[in-house]
């Protein structure tokens, strides 16, 4: 995998989950004994990704303490006690930072990364979305492997949402005739953001993971302002289309969980099935559950 850098935007102001996030980053939330952030990360690392750049903003300074060294803690550590995380250093995983200085959208996040990707394609994820895989090659992957054979534009990944829902959500229109199967990548006509659900072009929503090749900063250079007079992602794909490029989808495989902590009820579900996943705490984590959910139906 040639691939090796990725953009994070995490500039969001997370207002769904006040007033969790009035003084910490919704990326820094604990799912089970990690940040949100850190399933992101570890998500690439595995497939190869080691230069990550945080698009970070007020109330943010978190997310680089997370990412620093911190020998004093280290220090403080018995061999037999680890810190739950990648020896970065040793990794040869390096992390950098910028800032967006006002809300402006998605779209202007990734604008920043413009010189630090320089002439390569990259990957975005964003920070507040975690995707969970049991299989040998994740979703990024799979999208790096679909993308270095097409020479598409961008390449997103797709995952299959109830029709009702697809208002929350970026939603594309596969080609005429193609195969969206789970496994194979498919072009698009179309990427509509946040459609009426009777007039939703299919439902496969953005999960937001994306590589793009630099062509996408012309794209959103050349994207007009939308919704609250930001710049996104999906006008700047959509721009990519109209100018002929290839865009493509990688839908989600069933074995794989999409976890957006973008409200209190998905952050519930992200915690739980991570503490379940536990393989020193979830056995007893379970049996407790168990015990509340009969104890309310003996009530």
């Amino acid at each position: 995998m040639t691939i090796t850098k990725a953009v994070l935007p995490v500039a969001g102001m997370g207002t769904r989950l006040l007033p969790a996030t009035k003084s910490q980053p919704k990326e820094m939330l604990p799912v089970g004994y990690k940040p949100v952030v850190q399933y992101v990360v570890e998500e690439m690392i595995d497939e190869g990704v080691c230069k990550f750049l945080f698009v970070t903003g007020r109330k943010k300074r978190s997310i680089e303490d997370h990412f620093d060294d911190d020998p004093e803690l280290e220090a403080r550590l018995t061999e037999a006690t680890s810190i739950g995380e990648v020896d970065y250093d040793a990794a040869g995983v390096g992390f950098y930072f910028v800032r967006q200085r006002r809300p402006l959208g998605n779209a202007d996040a990734v604008r920043l990364a413009k010189d630090f990707v320089g002439s390569e394609s990259f990957v975005v994820g964003f920070g507040d979305t975690i995707i969970r895989s049991s299989g040998d090659t994740g979703v990024v992957g799979r999208l790096v492997e679909s993308h270095e054979a097409s020479g598409a534009a961008a390449t997103i990944a797709v995952w299959d949402v109830p029709r009702e829902e697809t208002r929350k959500y970026g939603v594309v229109k596969p080609a005429d005739g193609v195969d969206t199967s789970s496994g194979s990548d498919f072009a698009i006509d179309d990427i509509v953001e946040k459609p009426d659900p009777a007039q939703a072009p299919s439902t496969l929503a953005v999960a937001a993971r994306y590589v793009f090749t630099p062509r996408i900063f012309e794209a959103i250079e050349a994207t007009d302002p939308g919704v609250k007079g930001e710049l996104w992602l999906t006008d700047a794909i959509r721009i990519l289309l109209s100018w002929g490029e290839d865009v493509r989808c990688i839908r989600l495989r069933s074995d794989e969980e999409r976890y957006d902590i973008g409200t209190p009820l998905t952050y519930y579900r992200a915690f739980a099935d991570h503490a379940l996943a536990d393989p020193e705490n979830g056995q007893a984590f379970a049996s407790y559950l168990r015990g509340i959910l009969q104890s309310e139906d003996k009530g």
